[in-house]
């Protein structure tokens, strides 16, 4: 164990001594809160690793987890009805170029992406609602694009995300489409990486 302790410093501390630079890997780790377009509210988890093809372009992969509180359209009925999204896992491939050119520890960063959207089951909660005749409801899959911009300072970072997820159909048990949920989300999150360097630093350039 103290083995390993001694590793994972060395790497941090070697990592953080030099500069970004090109052929370098990173990989970071946000957390944030989700906020569905018409309503509602989440929370989300990213892990992405990246390679910097430039000192200040990135090529990543993003998988992310995000759990949504939301309203949902039941075509049957006049209102809307509040439905829970257990989650919704996503996969993407991105890229981010950083606003930095050696001077200072900042460094905002814009960044878009594109991938596969997996829409968990969603439960609906309606006092005038039959369950019975409604049965479990399932969302389907997507693929869609994704924007974001954010900070970096040194190794921590804080950033805003629009995911452009279309709409799907609510299905019954019995394959009638019975209504639609709104799936696109805004995300805000904070975040570290390990790896690739630090911004501001000098050595290695």
């Amino acid at each position: 164990m103290k083995k390993l302790l001694v590793i994972l410093f060395l790497f941090q501390f070697i990592s953080t001594a030099y500069a970004q630079r090109a052929d370098s890997f990173r990989f970071q780790m946000d957390l944030g809160t989700a906020a569905p377009k018409d309503g509602g509210i989440g929370a989300l988890v990213n892990l992405e690793p990246q390679i910097l093809v430039m000192n200040n372009l990135a090529f990543g992969l993003r998988l992310g987890a995000t759990g949504l509180a939301k309203d949902v359209v039941y075509y049957e009925i006049p209102d809307d009805y509040t439905g829970e999204l257990a989650a919704n896992a996503s996969v993407l491939g991105t890229a981010n170029y950083y606003f930095n050119y050696g001077k200072g520890k900042v460094a905002p960063y814009i960044g878009a992406g594109f991938g596969y959207y997996a829409l968990s089951n969603i439960d609906i909660d309606g006092t005038d609602i039959d369950e019975d005749e409604i049965g479990d409801l399932k969302a389907n899959f997507a693929w869609a694009p994704m924007v974001r911009a954010g900070v970096e300072l040194g190794k921590f970072r804080i950033g805003a995300e629009y995911n452009f997820v279309p709409s799907s159909d609510l299905q019954s048990v019995n394959g009638e489409v019975v209504g639609k949920a709104i799936n696109e989300y805004f995300g805000f999150t904070l975040g570290y990486f390990v790896g690739g360097g630090r911004w501001g630093s000098q050595a290695g350039r």
